[in-house]
């Protein structure tokens, strides 16, 4: 039996594995995904893109799409969870986040040493001011030609810059000025080369992804980190926890089970609902779980607005995927959000990249892969980004699925018109951005017609609140009636937060370890 059996690797569960490691506990982490290397990132049509929840023994890729109700939910598969495919953007909430819809022991003053724990081990920085991308420029400019100037502002990103490093146009990114150094867990990272990546694997490993630092740190003290390791459901087991999981490997599902005196959660706002959500009310090992589950879940009001801007260069594949916010978060502009400069890999490049750079193939044919990969640049294309304080109020529930009736499927019960005003009023920002800059907005057809949004920032399904009656969890994570059962991972997240919500959910894993670990 160990200590601690933690179900994810994500930015909660990465935090815990460290952090009760260091202490001394057994931890084992069951990781649904595959330990990644740069050699193995996706880049081709035929590589391992896509995580199938439906047959994860056969497709256990990059990136798994979900697509609930009017939403499509995108999360990384694999050690080190959404850091993986996330942006970068290490940012605290806002104080008066915290104002409202979280219990009262948790506050903007309570969570401040546990947001610097956090930036003690992601590093971030912002990007040097000899590296500024063109979407970063095209930000300022539009922030300053509305008369909102002030508001703009370069956001930390948990990246390894060289301040010496000056981005040159090239067909392919210059991998060869990366500077590579071991950092302080040991693990090979090198410096960004403005490859635009982030989101689909960094060569340079210049990305500080959980499996370098906190996962590393508790390697280092012991913990055992077992990926392709699918949990199913918990049950009690005499003096602790069981958790029911699959081997997926050889492309078959090998059912085990492993016993531990504490389990924490950490499988996204997803993943964890699902896991209780099965343990309550499909195999009915723990059918005395709140009836809150499930409730209280945002898509942080993520949005996307696409705008072309002609004879004018962006470079949107070129630099990290996002570098600078303009923040409108007091509410002074119809409603609250955090635009952002989009980035994207240019997945044509990278799929050609290496025959370029090695000259392989006829001169035709290398002619066809370079237009290819300019094609892929989308150069005169701004991905206006960001997130907003939407209705937080979405419900999940195990309905059946439409092509196996007899197999119960997560469900989402999510009204788009509640969360309208915060989305719609950034949706008229970026294109007020977009025309004070000479662009032409292009709204997507999604959100236009059908009401439909992408969201990789999940919140909430397992929420923080003072009672039972309320939510699932305490302030300190602990799962109300359910000694030794925790979640530390988005799903607690009450409320919507507006902002990029990686470091919020670590910092909120933070204090939460360093309270169990008063307990004992």
């Amino acid at each position: 039996m160990y200590d601690v059996v933690i179900v994810g690797s994500g930015f909660g569960g990465a935090v815990a594995a460290c952090r009760l490691a260091a202490a001394g506990r057994s931890v084992l982490v069951l990781e649904r995904g595959r330990r990644w290397e740069p050699e193995d990132y996706p880049r081709r049509p035929g590589d391992a893109w896509l995580f199938d929840p439906r047959a994860p023994h056969r497709r256990n890729g990059w990136l798994e799409l979900r697509f609930l109700d009017q939403m499509l939910v995108a999360q990384g598969a694999g050690v080190g969870g959404g850091s993986l495919i996330y942006a970068n953007v290490c940012i605290d909430a806002r104080p008066e986040a915290f104002d409202s819809g979280w219990p009262s022991a948790i506050t903007a003053q309570e969570m401040a040493p546990y947001y610097r724990a956090v930036s003690d081990m992601l590093t971030p920085m912002e990007i040097p001011a000899g590296q500024h991308t063109a979407r970063l420029e095209l930000m300022r400019r539009a922030a300053d030609a509305i008369g909102e100037g002030e508001r703009f502002q370069k956001v930390p990103l948990a990246i390894r810059f060289d301040p010496q490093f000056t981005p040159a146009p090239a067909e392919t990114p210059e991998y060869e000025r990366s500077v590579v150094a071991r950092n302080a867990h040991g693990r090979e990272q090198g410096t960004c080369v403005h490859c635009g990546s982030c989101d689909v694997g960094c060569p340079t490993r210049a990305k500080n992804t959980l499996d370098l630092n906190y996962l590393a740190a508790a390697e280092n003290s012991g913990a055992v980190i077992a990926p392709l390791s699918l949990a199913r459901y918990l049950s009690r087991a005499d003096g602790g926890w069981r958790v029911h999981f699959d081997h997926l490997e050889g492309g078959r599902r090998r059912p085990d089970s492993v016993t531990a005196r504490r389990v924490i959660l950490a499988a996204g706002s997803l993943g964890s609902t699902e896991l209780l959500l099965r343990s309550r009310d499909e195999h009915r090992t723990l059918p005395d779980l709140p009836r809150a589950l499930g409730r209280g879940w945002s898509s942080n009001g993520d949005f996307l607005t696409p705008s072309g801007y002609r004879r004018t260069s962006i470079a949107p594949t070129s630099g990290p995927t996002i570098t600078s916010a303009i923040d409108f978060l007091d509410g002074a502009r119809g409603g609250r959000y955090f635009v952002e400069d989009g980035g994207i890999p240019n997945l044509l490049r990278n799929c050609f990249e290496q025959r370029l750079r090695d000259g392989v193939g006829s001169p035709l044919r290398r002619r066809m892969w370079l237009r290819l990969s300019r094609a892929g640049a989308f150069d005169s294309v701004m991905p206006w980004f960001g997130q907003s304080v939407d209705a937080a109020d979405g419900s999940f529930y195990l309905g059946r699925g439409r092509v196996r009736p007899w197999r119960r499927v997560v469900k989402l019960d999510w009204n788009p018109h509640r969360s309208e005003t915060a989305i719609g009023a950034m949706a008229e920002m970026h294109g007020l951005l977009t025309e004070a800059t000479g662009g032409k907005p292009n709204p997507l057809l999604t959100w236009k017609r059908f009401r439909a949004l992408v969201t990789p920032h999940p919140l909430g399904g397992c929420n923080m609140a003072a009672s039972p009656a309320a939510g699932v969890v305490d302030h300190a994570c602990r799962v109300f009636g359910q000694d030794g059962l925790y979640v530390m991972d988005g799903a607690v997240i009450p409320r919507a937060i507006g902002r990029n919500p990686s470091k919020t959910i670590a910092a909120v894993a933070e204090r939460a370890v360093a309270l169990l670990l008063a307990e004992d």
